[in-house]
């Protein structure tokens, strides 16, 4: 296995095998840019795709407290991450890979 190239972010490099993706930011040759979001695998059915929930909180200053918010985003799921249904995760936007998926694994979290 070759060794990871540096992606630019301060994460840990995955520990899984490389399967050939070219589509991986740590193996292949996928650029990652952008919004940097941590959420929580909900979906990992698709094939190198999976949804990922991520929780916001908004202050509302008319009524004086915070509004829970969440979104849901498909992001392109590498081999070499390994992520699946539950696990935490750190995700970065890319270059769009497919109608719906501008964002990539590049992280699996402690919860």
């Amino acid at each position: 296995m070759s060794k990871p190239r540096d992606i630019g972010v301060d994460v840990q490099p995955p520990t899984h095998e490389w399967d050939g993706d070219l589509n991986d930011p740590f193996y292949g040759t996928l650029p990652v840019r952008g919004q940097l979001l941590q959420g929580v695998v909900v979906r990992a059915r698709a094939q190198r795709t999976a949804v990922v929930r991520i929780e916001r909180l908004k202050y509302d200053s008319k009524y004086e407290r915070y509004q829970r918010s969440s979104s849901r985003i498909q992001a392109h799921s590498p081999a070499s991450v390994g992520a699946q249904e539950g696990d935490a995760v750190t995700i970065m936007e890319c270059r769009p890979l497919s109608k719906t998926k501008s964002f990539v694994i590049i992280e699996r979290r402690d919860a």
